[in-house]
């Protein structure tokens, strides 16, 4: 049994315990037939109350704190419920049955009446969604929780390595040096790459600049395997100044056209564009999709990085992915501060 299935069991469970013990008393010392129709006519009205509030209007409105919507929704919802309440007590029951539930009243009596007997639904609506977006987000805490022990754990495995790989490659630079100049600024652009990964911060951001070192380091290696055939077009607009991003953020967008896009096409160059505006980041990437490609994946690893941005940025980002069969391409929006 799925999440979905159990949840739907325990709704179908709880209302059937408060219908049938709402309509015990009625069958054990008033039982009459408009007695029954009217409570089930009211529990019903009452069960569509609850779920407008539960799967609409506290899901939309409550989650993101826009309170002048929520209180309109909510004056609808009561609106709602007197309006059916009317139609199917007073018009169909009498039209249908020869009795209605209220006999001669004023409209404002039985409008603030109803206001009473519609808060039931509302507010029980508002306690199970809260319920259980409380329990969600312990659930998500507790997940956040082991998948960083995880990577913890996974760090402190491959920590000896990177830095051995490191301080290796300073020591090739050194002996490269003399020999040739392009072999020599190769191993130190790797060697710059290598650092950049292993860098660490409190907040799991870096300075923008280094994102943006890193993707050129990143482009000058890749060069080097086609030398003049490699057509990437890399843009800056705006100021790169104290900006703060999540570290490789960026790259798995320019692997990703470099892996499955065309290089050494001039006509139909490899585009990536980084746009600065006040506090927003812009970052496009577009690539012809190379057709004979063996490797279908998609080695972006979107789904990863929608979690990375969910989490530092929540609300606060934009990924847009259009993919024709010809052409791909990535943009991301997101604020940097």
């Amino acid at each position: 049994m799925n999440a979905l299935q159990k949840k739907i069991g325990l709704h179908l469970l709880g209302w059937m315990l408060y219908i049938g013990y709402s309509l015990l008393g009625y069958f054990l010392y008033n039982w009459r037939f408009e007695v029954l129709m009217l409570t089930l006519s009211q529990h019903v009205l009452q069960i569509i109350e609850f779920y407008l509030c539960y799967l609409l209007v506290f899901p939309l409105w409550l989650k993101y704190k826009q309170w002048w919507v929520l209180a309109l929704s909510i004056i609808g919802v009561m609106f709602t419920y007197i309006a059916l309440r009317y139609t199917i007590e007073e018009v169909f029951f009498m039209a249908v049955f020869g009795f209605s539930n209220y006999t001669t009243i004023t409209l404002s009596y039985y409008f603030f009446d109803n206001l009473y007997w519609a808060m039931p639904g509302i507010f029980l609506g508002a306690v199970v969604w809260a319920l259980e977006a409380t329990l969600q987000k312990e659930r998500e805490n507790r997940t956040l929780k082991q998948e960083k022990t995880q990577a913890e754990l996974a760090f402190l495995k491959t920590q000896i390595n990177p830095h051995f790989l490191y301080n290796s490659l300073n020591y090739l630079y050194s002996l490269a040096y003399p020999v040739s100049d392009k072999l020599a600024d190769a191993i130190i652009k790797l060697s710059d790459l290598m650092r950049y990964m292993l860098h660490e911060s409190k907040d799991g951001k870096v300075e923008l600049q280094k994102e943006v070192d890193y993707l050129h380091n990143y482009l000058e290696i890749y060069r080097l395997r086609f030398e003049d055939n490699f057509f990437v077009n890399f843009n800056i607009q705006g100021h790169v100044n104290g900006q703060r991003v999540p570290s490789l953020v960026l790259i798995p967008f320019v692997e990703n056209a470099l892996k499955h896009g065309v290089v050494d096409n001039a006509a139909a160059p490899i585009t990536i564009n980084l746009q600065l505006e006040k506090d927003n980041l812009y970052f496009n990437v577009s690539n012809r999709i190379n057709q004979n490609q063996k490797d279908h994946t998609t080695g972006i690893g979107l789904p990863n990085i929608r979690r990375r941005l969910e989490l530092s940025y929540p609300g606060k980002y934009e990924l847009e992915v259009q993919d024709d069969g010809q052409q791909y391409t990535a943009t991301l929006k997101l604020q940097t501060l």
